[in-house]
């Protein structure tokens, strides 16, 4: 699994997203499905075992954040220079999306939450269009409604049908939070001394977002104890240390680094669309690892996300003219994230 308008220095594209960059960026985005979705399958045996779901967040998180430290070391002038954007990515992209999305699955069921949250990419096609007045692609647009069309058979929302207003807001709050990653992750000026490492920028990401989920998990009150056995996963012991450690390196720090990276070279509304694909990875290893056994719908929404994320990411980001410039000034070369003139 961010806000403002595309005006601030915060991530800066590292090249046209079109070609070799584009086809590296789509490669990213899908190890970042990959990484995120195979959280649930690691986390699941851990909660089964006797841990409390945020106690799990937060050993996730705060997890990833020791694991980054050496970079927040290194970086440690951002905390200066830009600690609106380290503070927003914390707070939204890390601590925000885990917080609602628990929030919300505490009474509503999950699929629904699921569903909801995953509103994100098209509540960010409306922030592109409608906030940021930039060009939305059809394909991008034909991606989203397809891959929602999948998701909801994916998570079977007919199963789970029902309505609390309070527990659908914490899944819109969610989604927004979701949004929220995506266009911190975009936003960006040109290249130069002053743009932030988007390393860095996870790292005191993770780190704002442990602090946060710490006043909220407690987790003085966790059962530490789960963490130095065996704990059952489909059957097979499995070390808890070595989920945990799966959770962290693999479904956090590696997910939201090539997650980022993957919007610095796609546009965000294609980016977030082949993250739907998470949800797919997530049934699929849960099948494989869990037993969990997918239905024929489920199995349809999968191909439907799939057909989704490969329309969307065939969209090509409208580029900007060249803009004229006095004789002898500095010339300023458009940015591929630029409106159309």
């Amino acid at each position: 699994m961010t806000s403002a308008c595309h005006h601030g220095p915060v991530f800066t594209s590292d090249s046209a997203p079109g070609g070799r960059a584009k086809g590296a960026g789509v490669g990213l985005a899908l190890a970042s499905a990959v990484a995120f979705g195979g959280s649930g399958v690691a986390a699941k045996p851990l909660i089964e075992a006797g841990l409390d779901p945020l106690h799990v967040v937060w050993l996730r998180v705060a997890g990833a954040a020791l694991v980054m430290l050496p970079l927040a070391w290194r970086h440690r002038s951002l905390v200066r220079r830009h600690p609106g954007l380290l503070a927003g990515f914390g707070l939204l992209a890390v601590a925000g999306v885990q917080a609602c999305y628990f929030a919300a699955i505490s009474r509503i069921p999950v699929g629904v939450a699921l569903l909801v949250e995953y509103l994100g990419p098209a509540l960010l096609l409306g922030w592109v269009r409608f906030v940021q007045r930039r060009p939305v692609t059809r394909a991008a647009a034909v991606g989203v409604v397809l891959a929602v069309t999948g998701l909801a058979c994916v998570v079977e929302v007919w199963s789970g049908l029902g309505f609390d207003a309070l527990g659908l807001l914490f899944a819109l709050g969610a989604a927004c939070c979701q949004v929220g990653y995506f266009v911190l992750a975009d936003r960006g000026g040109d290249a130069g001394e002053g743009a932030p490492e988007p390393l860095g920028v996870i790292a005191y990401g993770l780190l704002t977002g442990a602090a946060l989920l710490t006043v909220v998990a407690r987790p003085w009150n966790m059962d530490w104890t789960v963490l130095t056995r065996d704990v059952p996963m489909n059957g097979t012991p499995v070390a808890a240390s070595l989920l945990l450690a799966w959770t962290v390196l693999m479904a956090t720090v590696l997910a939201y680094v090539t997650g980022v990276l993957a919007v610095r070279r796609l546009s965000p509304q294609i980016a977030g669309v082949v993250a739907f694909l998470e949800a797919v990875v997530a049934a699929t290893l849960a099948w494989v690892l869990l037993g969990e056994r997918l239905s024929t719908p489920q199995l349809v929404g999968g191909v439907l996300v799939l057909t989704g994320a490969f329309v969307a990411q065939t969209a090509t980001p409208v580029r900007a003219a060249p803009q004229p410039v006095a004789s002898g000034g500095p010339r300023r070369e458009s940015s591929a994230r630029e409106p159309a003139a």
